[in-house]
């Protein structure tokens, strides 16, 4: 069974784990939200560590590819590839929603459709439809939510879970007792199915020219300081 060292950096959340097979060996997260950049590297020695491993055992190293924040996606990606290159270990990418939408399944089992959803500011979020065998019914793409969101998956007694940290956007505007939510939110736990499956398929992507899915470009500020 693989050693994999699973990333997940496309959200507020960091995280990381190392899972042995299906088996989760450790699993560290922070609590701060967005301190990818400070804390990420500290978590995967403080994983390590509680695995009884050190990262030269590693088979390979797993990224959740996005979409999401594009600094965190950065910093993830920046750091994986790092490991990889240092180690000579091949590197995994997992695309997010898919990963949500197999935890979501975990969780709710009785879904007959499962969308994931990442914030994207605003009223905007990242998603996909996956059907009750998980099998990916649109693309993923970013959606302004609004009550015809969806609609065409709203039909009689089929249920709808939406799950991801910007599934809360849809409460207000979805009143159909067919949309139930989880509570799953990206993790690095949740990527570990489709890791260790890439892994066994020799799934790997190319470090030199990896970059995460970011979907948007990144929202920069200009400063209301004057300089003096």
């Amino acid at each position: 069974m693989a050693l994999i060292l699973n990333i997940e950096t496309a959200t507020d959340i960091c995280s990381v784990c190392i899972s042995e097979g299906a088996s989760i060996r450790s699993l560290k997260e922070s609590e701060e939200a967005y301190s990818h950049a400070s804390r990420i590297t500290l978590l995967i020695e403080a994983c390590a560590n509680d695995a009884g491993i050190t990262l030269s055992e590693l088979d390979a190293v797993a990224i959740s590819s996005g979409p999401g924040s594009y600094t965190a996606l950065r910093v993830g990606a920046a750091t994986a590839k790092g490991i990889c290159y240092a180690l000579d270990k091949p590197m995994i990418a997992v695309d997010t929603l898919a990963a949500l939408a197999h935890a979501a399944k975990l969780d709710q089992p009785q879904a007959d459709y499962y969308i994931p959803m990442i914030d994207a500011r605003r009223m905007e979020v990242y998603t996909a439809v996956f059907d009750k065998q998980l099998q990916q019914l649109e693309p993923v793409h970013n959606l302004i939510l609004d009550q015809q969101s969806f609609s065409r998956y709203f039909i009689a007694e089929k249920c709808l879970s939406f799950c991801g940290n910007g599934a809360g956007k849809t409460k207000d505007i979805f009143i159909n007792k067919n949309a139930v939510y989880s509570e799953i939110l990206c993790s690095a736990q949740h990527l570990v199915p489709l890791s260790e499956r890439a892994f066994s398929e020799q799934q790997f992507e190319d470090i030199a020219y990896y970059t995460p899915r970011y979907f948007k470009a990144p929202n920069i500020t200009v400063s209301k300081k004057t300089l003096k």
